[in-house]
């Protein structure tokens, strides 16, 4: 069974573009990450899953449940970590999930404070005394009381320190291995690599590539930087692999695509002062990478 199928689904705004004829297949089980740059269309399809939002044309399944004649049915059995985590501000956190719990009906147990301990929040502070972070660890644990089959995360570790987003990789693994189905939506290419078995990238709307992580890790790019001793040099590369270079004064940016042991033996011939290897954003892929089958796709 596929936890997310979708057939042509396509949300407008008026004139303006949502997605368009969005086609995923999501199998139960899988840890499935959807990339984008910001407005490419990610928290769109997600609200259209959680029946917020009515797609334009298309259809969609949640577990063989149509997302909008069966919405109610979806959002017994989806947990959901948005982006951005709004709460009643005068609430306190344990009345909070305390309510949330009775929504579900079920009991705030042992799988609750176990993730209330690995997260360490403070059940008695009232929400509006929260940060951005333990609004966040908040909503993590008010989307897995439940015990949901599918777990839709929207850019989950925005606003968690570096040992809670280790803390929460841990959770959301545990709760894979015990059979949740993971839709993991985020701009950031490194997490999704580390973290998801298959992966959608999406660009203004549209699916530019679907393909397995390891697949995707044999595609990556790094911008490599460079700081010259001297001005004005001239430098011309002939490792193949330079997508694209920039030059300022004597420094020199390129995006890279292939062997890196050579690149860095042509390199160690210049008179270099600094180097910096890093991952590109995926705006800088998708415009580089994806944009011979983007071109294909408007012919």
């Amino acid at each position: 069974m596929y936890a997310i199928e979708t057939d042509s689904l396509a949300k407008f705004y008026g004139k303006s573009r949502g997605i368009i004829d969005l086609n995923l297949k999501v199998k139960e089980g899988d840890i499935f990450g959807f990339i984008g740059p910001n407005g490419a269309g990610k928290s769109t399809t997600i609200r259209l899953f959680l029946s917020l939002l009515f797609p334009s044309r298309g259809s969609g399944k949640i577990f063989d449940y149509d997302i909008v004649k069966q919405s109610t049915k979806i959002k017994q059995i989806v947990g959901f970590v948005p982006s951005e985590v709004h709460y009643y501000d005068n609430m306190k956190v344990r009345e909070l999930l305390e309510y949330s719990a009775r929504f579900y009906k079920v009991s705030l147990n042992s799988h609750f404070h176990n993730l209330v301990e690995i997260l360490d929040l403070d059940l008695n502070r009232r929400i509006s005394d929260l940060s951005m972070g333990n609004r966040k660890k908040l909503a993590v644990i008010q989307s897995l009381i439940h015990k949901p089959k599918l777990l839709i995360l929207d850019e989950p570790t925005s606003g968690l320190d570096p040992l809670m987003q280790k803390h929460f990789f841990d959770i959301i693994k545990e709760a894979n291995a015990g059979g949740v189905t993971i839709f993991f939506s985020s701009h950031i290419l490194s997490e999704v690599e580390k973290f998801c078995h298959r992966v959608a990238i999406i660009k203004e709307g549209k699916i530019v590539n679907e393909d397995d992580i390891s697949s995707l890790k044999e595609k990556a790019v790094s911008r490599v930087s460079l700081m010259l001793k001297e001005n004005n040099l001239k430098i011309c590369l002939k490792t193949p692999g330079v997508i694209k270079s920039d030059k300022s004064n004597n420094g020199h940016s390129f995006l890279f695509q292939g062997c890196m042991t050579d690149l860095l033996k042509e390199l160690s011939q210049l008179p270099i002062e600094k180097i910096n290897i890093t991952e590109p954003s995926l705006e800088e892929i998708f415009i580089h990478f994806y944009r011979d089958k983007i071109t294909e796709d408007k012919q």
